[in-house]
């Protein structure tokens, strides 16, 4: 380790990007505390407990797992040794409102001949789509998603240069659903890939065609199972850290960032004043400000703050009495019109009538998480963010609207089956995980230019404050907030290239 024993690190929030900090810095030599407002560390990256019934709260695709097990290697420990997982064989059960199954098979064969058994796509099509896929991650991938765009020695890197020179291989000026309509003549399959910008919570209809980088990171490096559950990944992170002397502070919001000047100094916690050589805050970047800076107005990068959120979610957590042989760990039930339900999100700021319907069932690979002849049912549909709408005449509506259309999908009355409940929406997500307006991924991405607008992962205005989570560079979801930490510790750990 570096001799940094007299360095002290301070972490606001114990998200997933929080915790890859703290280790990070620990490794460094740094003294490392985390402060975290809930009685539980993770984030969104949480569970839930009721009735007998387990559920991974949050995030439930996992996906880059090289990610987690870089900050074990780093810590000089062997990851299989602390943190197993597996490799999915069926990334996901697709259900189309007109009947139509498809199941998205790990092995690429597999999946094409799935493809072409039930649509009326080419082998060629597929080939096409995949080689634009793999030429944009090989062009955003150092330079995008691994290195920070706000510092200048990134630019005089070779990669930076190659991918500006092939700028326009990113396919940044269509949406990706022009991009999708150009390479497939099969609505299914079209509805198929523009379902990957709900992964960072944007409308494919607007999102720039770069984010079809996004299935060639399932496909390609494959979709995985932790054995003892996603939550596994906070909790053992979260272990790992506490065996590097890293402290963790529950219960204990931080009420604000203290400045000298224009330097982070120190935060006051419980009126208590700690101080620190370096701040990171893994809060997202609009109530770091509003609230932990909000004396100093003058300082808030004011346009970025004001920019387009991200979707949200509404959840119901069901203790199912029956099991489903036809379902898999991952099942999505599209809606009828796909155009009409991201209109209903973010033109009319509603939720859709015919939502489409992420099913997660981790009872099929973690046998605990239910009790015998029963699944927990993780059942989640995009929708707006949090602007005062009426959630809960909308969650009455939704929930109505979901049973009616997985009971007709599914053949029984699911309703019937429901025998413990739970529900999560915009309001409850943004009290529990200090997300703006409930929000899921910080600002969307419904921009072309969204990868250069996030909030970057130092400030510009404020010295010794740094920023991680998916409210800023690179994004929303496991591997990029965990991509956010490694960019912020490599950024303490150079100061002088900024």
């Amino acid at each position: 380790m570096d001799n940094l024993s007299s360095k002290k690190a301070l972490i606001i929030g114990s998200g997933i990007a929080g915790i890859a900090v703290a280790i990070r810095l620990a490794v460094k030599g740094y003294a490392v505390e985390v402060f975290e407002v809930n009685t539980y560390p993770g984030g969104k990256l949480s569970e839930i407990e009721k009735d007998g019934f387990r559920f991974d709260a949050g995030p439930n695709l996992f996906t880059m797992p090289h990610y987690v097990d870089e900050l074990y290697k780093l810590a000089g420990k062997n990851p299989k040794d602390y943190f197993i997982y597996k490799r999915l064989d069926v990334s996901c059960k697709y259900f189309y409102a007109d009947g139509k199954q498809l199941t998205a098979y790990d092995d690429l064969e597999k999946l094409d001949a799935e493809i072409a058994s039930n649509t009326k796509e080419s082998a060629i099509s597929l080939e096409k789509f995949r080689e634009n896929s793999h030429t944009i991650y090989e062009i955003t991938n150092k330079v995008f998603l691994e290195s920070s765009l706000h510092r200048l020695s990134t630019y005089f890197k070779r990669s930076t240069l190659k991918s500006l020179i092939n700028f326009n291989k990113i396919d940044a000026f269509r949406t990706m659903h022009q991009a999708n309509k150009s390479f497939f003549k099969d609505d299914h399959l079209v509805q198929f890939y523009d379902r990957f910008a709900t992964y960072n919570g944007s409308n494919p209809y607007q999102a720039p065609a770069t984010l079809n980088v996004i299935p060639h990171l399932e496909q390609n490096y494959g979709a995985y199972f932790p054995i003892n559950g996603i939550y596994s990944i906070t909790t053992s992170l979260v272990s790992l850290a506490e065996s590097l002397g890293v402290k963790f502070h529950y219960n204990s919001p931080v009420d604000e960032i203290i400045l000298k000047g224009k330097k982070a100094v120190a935060i006051r916690v419980d009126n208590k004043e700690i101080k620190a050589d370096i701040i990171v805050s893994n809060t997202d970047v609009w109530f770091t400000y509003h609230k932990l800076l909000s004396k100093y107005p003058k300082l808030f990068p004011r346009h970025i703050l004001q920019q387009q959120r991200s979707s949200s979610a509404l959840i119901f957590y069901w203790g199912i009495k029956s099991e489903f042989p036809e379902l898999d760990l991952h099942n999505l039930f599209f809606s009828g019109n796909y155009e009409e339900e991201f209109k209903a999100i973010w033109d009319q700021k509603t939720v859709s009538d015919d939502p489409t319907i992420y099913l997660n069932i981790s009872v099929k690979l973690k046998s605990d998480d239910a009790p015998i002849g029963c699944e927990n049912w993780y059942v989640m549909i995009n929708c707006p963010s949090n602007q005062g709408q009426d959630w809960n005449k909308l969650i009455e509506i939704a929930r109505k609207n979901i049973l009616k259309k997985l009971s007709a999908m599914l053949n029984k009355d699911i309703n019937q089956l429901i025998i413990s409940e739970q529900v999560l929406d915009p309001r409850s997500i943004e009290s529990k995980t200090s997300s703006y307006q409930g929000s899921l991924y910080g600002n969307s991405s419904n921009n072309r230019f969204s990868a250069f607008l996030r909030h970057a992962n130092k400030s510009s205005k404020i010295d010794q404050l740094y920023f991680c989570g998916g409210s800023v560079h690179p994004g929303g979801g496991i591997p990029l907030a965990l991509l956010s930490a490694k960019i912020v510790s490599d950024w303490i750990n150079k100061p002088q290239l900024r």
